[in-house]
């Protein structure tokens, strides 16, 4: 029976592989001469199901007789991506909470960026104006100096003291708005919003959702509008604090008690014990370097800030007073006090708002702000006693290296020498950021 049925599989094999064998070559003429002579209404498609062939007895029977397997369209990797999408489908309703927060994370996006190049315009046209109407007054002053007769020497006198009263008025609220520190809050508040919407789309195209994340969108959301507000009045930050604290845009994130280690087994979610004692070492050095440099750096800006904001308005205050007195006192003090004053009070507004120093103090308390924020995010991983409820510890590595603008290896390399630094109680003057 084995050798009949070998003997049947073999000539079975060569029947398909050589129709000839199977059938007749006349029958094979009949039939192709019958097909170019039919007309083209005999090529309709015949609706057929594949499931319902029956041919697994005759694989059987081949698999069985001839000691050879046929292989199947069966992938078992296809089989479990498919199985896996359909069960990380996420919930519509969760999806199209993430899509209503992202829309909102976009329309905001657009109105940052309106209300930064407007008020980038607003300091560009007040300091053009402000400096224009310094040196008009100065000019004035000058003229009534140098006129004998008494007519014209009051009129220019008059609009001298006019045009320092109001120059005054202007660079006492340029230096209460800073426009230009405005500028950098709204170019900010709009790069933190994009951020955001890319996480939103980064979320949704990995699945896996949960109302959760919602809330955490939406934390984050209103974190980013408290943080930077779009309205003058009322709710505007601080242009110059007392104390100098890092930017903080993000939502505030709970206390987590740093674990034992002898209870906490690091095996899982691509964490080590090494990698943990690295990142606990990275955030030593962005403590020690980076956030404390650039901490000194906003405090030293917002001191020559207040400097500045100070020395405009009382310059031109001081030209207007000089301006008064010109033609009424003897010798050439009035005049020169009036436009030495004028000519001053352009230098300081050109070096303050030309310059940009408020937007260079909320630079310094931006970046002092993003070391902050990596910090937190690097010790409330660590100290998660849940391992599995961390990031990917691999992942998170990259990510904290990136932002840092170091490869894997320099990550590690500051890691190693901040430690052999600390036990040989010896300073590690680098910093952690190779970015700022």
């Amino acid at each position: 029976m084995a050798a009949f049925g070998t003997a049947s599989a073999l000539y079975l094999k060569r029947s398909l592989s050589s129709p000839s064998s199977f059938f007749p070559t006349s029958c094979n003429e009949r039939v192709c001469k019958a097909t170019m002579s039919s007309s083209s209404s005999m090529f309709q498609a015949i609706p057929m199901s594949l499931h319902r062939l029956q041919s697994s007895g005759l694989v059987e029977k081949l698999e069985m007789g001839n000691g050879f397997k046929i292989s199947t369209f069966t992938d078992p990797v296809a089989d479990r991506r498919l199985n896996s999408n359909i069960l990380s489908c996420p919930d519509p309703v969760v999806a199209a909470k993430l899509y209503a927060v992202m829309e909102a994370v976009t329309d905001r996006v657009e109105m940052h960026r309106n209300v930064g190049k407007q008020r980038d315009n607003w300091n560009q046209l007040l300091l053009t104006s402000l400096n224009a109407i310094t040196l008009g007054a100065a000019t004035m002053a000058g003229l009534a100096a140098a006129v004998r007769t008494s007519a014209p020497i009051t009129a220019l006198k008059m609009s001298s003291v006019l045009l320092y009263l109001a120059a005054t008025g202007m660079s006492v609220v340029m230096n209460k708005l800073q426009p230009s520190q405005l500028a950098e809050e709204q170019r900010n508040a709009a790069r933190l919003f994009q951020q955001l919407h890319c996480q939103l789309q980064s979320k949704l195209s990995l699945g896996d959702l949960n109302n959760n994340q919602v809330g955490e969108a939406m934390e984050k959301v209103l974190a980013l509008d408290k943080a930077y507000p779009l309205p003058l009045l009322g709710s505007m930050i601080e242009k110059f604090p007392i104390t100098v604290e890092p930017a903080t845009w993000w939502p505030q994130q709970k206390q987590i008690h740093k674990h034992k280690e002898t209870n906490t087994k690091l095996s899982e979610n691509g964490w080590s014990r090494k990698l943990e004692e690295e990142m606990r070492e990275i955030v030593g050095v962005l403590k020690r370097s980076d956030l404390q440099e650039y901490l000194s750096l906003s405090q030293k800006a917002l001191k020559m800030n207040k400097i500045l904001a100070v020395s405009g308005p009382l310059l031109t205050l001081v030209g207007a007073i000089g301006s008064a007195f010109v033609g009424s006192c003897s010798g050439a003090w009035p005049a020169m006090v009036g436009v030495v004053a004028g000519s001053m009070a352009s230098i300081v507004n050109a070096l303050e708002h030309g310059g940009q120093v408020g937007m260079v103090f909320e630079m310094y308390r931006n970046n002092a702000g993003f070391f902050k924020l990596i910090e937190e995010t690097i010790e409330s991983n660590v100290n998660l006693r849940d391992v599995l409820k961390r990031e990917n510890g691999e992942v998170f590595e990259i990510k904290v290296a990136l932002q840092l603008g170091r490869s894997l290896t320099e990550l590690r390399q500051l890691a190693a020498s901040n430690s052999s630094s600390s036990n040989g109680r010896e300073e590690l003057r680098e910093f952690a950021s190779k970015l700022f």
